[in-house]
């Protein structure tokens, strides 16, 4: 496809860390406390920048990455454990984990006129809405200075997502995704990619996964993460919007 990343690019040393836990941990404002940081906490586990069976920030520093009180804290992380979600473990190396197998979202149901989700509305909001963030975000990604540490992360991220299989591989997806939106360096616009993620994630939820998709998706994430390697925004935003494109096809075929 013309896209392909010269290896010798991005130097393979040691593993940088993908994405920051605390990416969408940000401050919580102060009328919903409580609701905004169940939300902050969900997105940062379903979307994977917490996984399964890994530790969450300590409770202090996790009250003050969301400037929420610590009352405001167990009682989110109380009604996430109740809800299955995380569990805490006591002892020397105790603390809140994320729940080693994550509760299963009911699907929606194609054609349920009732369900939100699955109205024409709904999924063409959606699709319109992640088109204007996503490609816009990979064209500034592509017109961005980024540091060797950035460019070892997205091409990282992408071989993660390649590996993926099965359940993993939708959260590797939305990591892929979400970095491209961090790397930007445009804080405001990574809550925004996080929102549009959860909501195509719970519309993918009610399809199945396809491997020629799969297969399909990879090579377009190669061609991205390539060209804002390259440093060109045009092709950047033209493999953006056709991934995207392939991903509306699926859902339509599914849903409309």
């Amino acid at each position: 496809m013309g896209d392909a990343v010269d290896d010798e690019q991005v130097e393979q040393a040691e593993p940088a860390e993908v994405l920051s836990a605390g990416l969408l941990l940000t401050p919580a404002r102060p009328a919903n406390a409580f609701e905004e940081t169940v939300q902050r906490l969900l997105q940062s586990i379903r979307l994977g920048l917490i996984g399964p069976g890994e530790r969450l920030p300590a409770e202090r520093e996790l009250a003050a990455m969301l400037e929420v009180s610590r009352d405001t804290l167990r009682e989110a992380i109380a009604s996430l454990a109740e809800a299955g979600w995380v569990v805490a473990r006591r002892g020397r190396y105790g603390g809140t984990f994320v729940s080693d197998e994550l509760p299963v979202a009911l699907p929606a149901s194609p054609g349920t006129a009732d369900d939100p989700f699955v109205t024409s509305g709904r999924l063409e909001d959606t699709l319109a809405l992640r088109s204007v963030i996503e490609v816009g975000a990979a064209r500034r990604a592509a017109e961005s200075e980024l540091s060797g540490n950035d460019r070892e992360r997205l091409w990282q991220a992408y071989e993660e997502c390649s590996a993926a299989a099965g359940e993993q591989y939708r959260m590797a997806d939305s990591r892929l995704h979400l970095l491209i939106a961090e790397v930007l360096g445009a804080p405001s616009v990574i809550p925004l990619v996080a929102d549009v993620r959860m909501r195509v994630n719970e519309l993918l939820d009610g399809i199945p996964l396809l491997a020629p998709n799969i297969a399909h998706s990879n090579e377009q994430h190669r061609a991205i993460v390539g060209a804002i390697l390259r440093g060109s925004p045009d092709d950047a935003a033209s493999a953006m919007a056709e991934h995207l494109e392939g991903t509306e096809a699926l859902l339509r075929g599914f849903y409309a």
